[in-house]
């Protein structure tokens, strides 16, 4: 039977006459028993109000077989940034408020015989009211999902082109970034997702981590690399330590520390550049520093690493003669023996210049590593001034 059929014409034209009332005195209720009611601005309390309105309005027109009862009709007497305002828990207290102000005037709107059929239409319509405001709030979760997840494409997209203005700053406000600073990017490989599966599930592990370990992050998926850039980072390696399972297999790169968005093209420059270059080391840490990889990147192609190159090592040892002859002729020998040997010194003045090399430039030309670094950077630095005497 139809809930037009349950109850009677009379007590459908009571309630409808007396609507006014129940909506008056169903905000009155939510002032008196509601806390949160009281904390809000005048202008969410006038949208919840017209909320409470909206309820009775529905409810009359249900029972009347006019309308289901209707969520989108009841919330959209407000705007959706209600749902910002007040919690799913909330806004099941304001309909259950609706309800009860209906059930508490029973006796008084229903026509005898009408009592029972009343109470039950008012339970089925606050069952079906409760159901349809958990999915408001899903539709709100997910409507604002896509958008934050657009908003942040846009802002990752303009921190790796180096294109942060003040619409992209005002962006990444909108998604928690309002003043965060010391900055690192980490490039590495997307995880793999069957056909037809969305890869942005690799954002979503991103973002849960960063989430229980309590820093902030952005991160999209471009092409087969997954891109995160981290806030509040102390220490580069750690950090992207512990976002490495995040990533599929292979490399994990780092960019520098830098101070907020926009510098970050700053550090996702290195950082996508020495995912180039990385295989060009193979005995390289997982993750590893863009900065560690400043020979490959210049091998690549990188001009910001040659550059760097040039400026961090040639430059620097073309200030202290003795120890610049030291490490071209240790990097042209054997050992520490011939090196002796070629330079006419005792081997322990050797030692003590490969000290200070390494206290100058950072370098330790006793690594194998390191010192492909500084003859990468010595041979840049020779062709570079070798360029400008045939320019000049």
């Amino acid at each position: 039977m139809s809930r037009r059929g349950l109850v009677s014409l009379t007590t459908r034209r009571t309630v409808r006459r007396k609507g006014g009332e129940l909506a008056t005195a169903a905000t009155r209720r939510l002032e008196d028993e509601h806390g949160w009611y009281a904390t809000l601005g005048a202008r969410e309390r006038s949208w919840v109000a017209l909320v409470a309105q909206a309820g009775i309005a529905n409810f009359i027109d249900w029972l009347n077989g006019i309308e289901p009862a209707d969520t989108s009709t009841i919330f959209g007497a407000a705007p959706r940034e209600l749902t910002s305002t007040i919690s799913l828990a909330q806004t099941l207290e304001l309909a259950r408020t609706v309800v009860e102000v209906v059930e508490s005037r029973v006796e008084d709107l229903a026509h005898p015989g009408d009592v029972t059929d009343l109470r039950m239409a008012v339970l089925r319509y606050s069952r079906e009211i409760a159901f349809g405001a958990a999915l408001v709030y899903a539709q709100t979760a997910e409507q604002r999902g896509a958008w934050d997840a657009r908003l942040e494409s846009l802002v990752i997209d303009a921190v790796m082109r180096g294109e942060v203005d003040e619409s992209i700053r005002t962006r990444a406000a909108a998604l928690g970034w309002d003043g965060v600073s010391n900055i690192v990017v980490l490039v590495g490989n997307s995880p793999h997702f069957p056909e037809g599966e969305d890869p942005a599930g690799a954002v979503g592990t991103v973002h849960r981590t960063a989430q229980r370990l309590g820093f902030p992050v952005l991160a999209g998926v471009q092409g087969t690399r997954l891109v995160a850039i981290v806030g509040d980072v102390v220490d580069p390696r750690e950090r992207a330590q512990t976002l490495a399972g995040c990533f599929a297999d292979g490399d994990l790169v780092h960019g520098p520390l830098v101070e907020d968005l926009s510098e970050g093209a700053v550090s996702a420059h290195a950082a996508v550049a020495g995912h180039v270059a990385a295989p060009g080391w193979p005995g390289r840490p997982r993750p590893v520093g863009a900065d560690d990889l400043l020979a490959e990147r210049a091998v690549a192609g990188d001009p910001l690493a040659r550059a760097a190159l040039v400026d961090q090592v040639a430059a620097v040892l073309e200030e202290h003669p003795s120890l610049l002859e030291t490490a071209r002729t240790h990097l042209d020998s054997p050992g520490l023996e011939a090196t002796s040997r070629a330079l006419i010194v005792h081997v322990n003045t050797v030692r003590y210049r490969l000290g200070r090399i390494s206290e100058v430039i950072g370098y330790d030309l006793t690594d194998p590593h390191e010192a492909f670094t500084v003859r990468i950077a010595l041979a840049l630095g020779s062709m570079m001034e070798d360029s400008s005497k045939i320019l000049g």
